[in-house]
C-alpha cells in the first residue's frame, strides 16, 4: 500500500501498516541470509517509492492531456465550423488550470503544493479552475479530463471523498488513464479507512489495461489491501498473476516470498 507521508499524500493506515508488520513477524528470519526477508524489505521500498511512481506517471499523464488540448485548440482554429465553440472554449480555459497541476506535482514543499492544487481546482489569473471547467463544459472532452484532474488534485490534498466524486464521473478507455483513475479511487477509499472497496477498486485498475507497469503495480496492491482484509488466498492468486505474467516487473522481481507467505 502506498504511503503518503510525503509530497502531500496523507500516511497509510494503522491497519495496513499492522498487516506490513506481520509480514515481517510471520516470516522472523535473519535478513542477511534469507530471501524472503529481503522481500519484506522489497514491499517497504515500493510502497515508499509509490509517491514517486505516481508523479512520474502523473507527470506523464499532465503531457498528454496538454498534447489533447493543444491538439483540440489546432483542429478548432483549422475547423471551427465543424467543431463546436464550446469544445473550443473549454480547451482555452483547460490550459492555465493544467500548468497549476503540473506546478503542484514539482513543487518541493507542501505548501506550494496544496496551493498550486488549490489554483488547478478553483481558477486563476482569471482563468476557470477544473471545477468550473466540468461543469460549465459538461459534455466536452475537456470537461471530462478536468474531472479526472480534479480528482487527483483532491487526492493530494486529503480529500478523499471529492477525489472519489469527479473520479467517478471520469470516462476513459485508454490504458493509461483509466488503470490510473481506477487505482487512485482506490487509493482514496484505503484513506478513508473502507478497505473492501480499495480491493474493489484496484482489481478493476488490475484488469483495466494489460501492460507491465500499472497491472502489476495494481495487482500488488490489491494483493497488499486482500491480505490486510484477511483474504489470504486471494492475495495469493495477485502475487502468483505477478510472478507468472509480470515477473521482470518492478513488484514481479521479489515477489517469491509473498507468494510463499500467502500460499494456502
Amino acid at each position: 500500500m502506498a504511503t503518503y507521508n510525503k509530497r502531500g499524500h496523507k500516511a497509510p493506515t494503522e491497519k495496513i501498516k499492522n498487516a506490513n508488520n506481520e509480514f515481517e513477524e510471520v516470516l522472523n528470519v535473519n535478513e542477511k541470509d534469507s530471501a524472503t526477508a529481503s522481500t519484506v524489505n522489497a514491499l517497504d521500498e515500493y510502497a515508499n517509492k509509490t509517491e514517486n511512481w505516481f508523479e512520474k506517471n502523473q507527470k506523464i499523464v499532465t503531457a498528454v492531456i496538454g498534447g489533447v488540448i493543444f491538439l483540440t485548440g489546432a483542429y478548432l482554429f483549422y475547423d471551427r465550423y465543424i467543431v463546436l465553440p464550446k469544445e473550443e472554449d473549454a480547451a482555452k480555459e483547460s490550459i492555465t488550470a493544467q500548468e497549476n497541476f503540473a506546478k503542484a506535482l514539482d513543487a518541493q514543499d507542501k505548501k506550494t503544493k496544496d496551493s498550486l492544487f488549490n489554483l488547478s481546482l478553483n481558477g486563476s489569473e482569471g482563468k476557470f479552475g477544473f471545477l468550473k471547467i466540468a461543469d460549465k463544459y459538461s459534455g466536452t472532452d475537456a470537461a471530462n479530463l478536468a474531472n479526472y484532474s480534479a480528482g487527483m488534485a483532491y487526492l493530494n490534498l486529503g480529500e478523499n471523498q471529492k477525489a472519489i466524486k469527479h473520479l467517478e464521473n471520469f470516462s476513459a478507455n485508454d490504458e493509461i488513464l483509466l488503470p490510473l483513475s481506477k487505482g487512485a479511487i482506490g487509493d482514496a477509499f484505503a484513506q478513508l479507512n473502507q478497505n473492501d472497496r480499495a480491493l474493489e477498486y484496484y482489481e478493476k485498475a488490475a484488469k483495466a489495461a494489460d501492460n507491465g507497469t500499472s497491472t502489476p503495480r495494481f495487482l500488488y496492491k490489491a494483493g497488499q489491501m486482500a491480505f490486510v482484509l484477511g483474504k489470504k488466498d486471494l492475495a495469493h492468486k495477485y502475487f502468483s498473476e505477478i510472478k507468472d505474467k509480470y515477473d521482470t516487473s518492478a513488484e514481479g522481481r521479489n515477489i517469491d516470498g509473498l507468494i510463499e507467505m500467502t500460499r494456502p
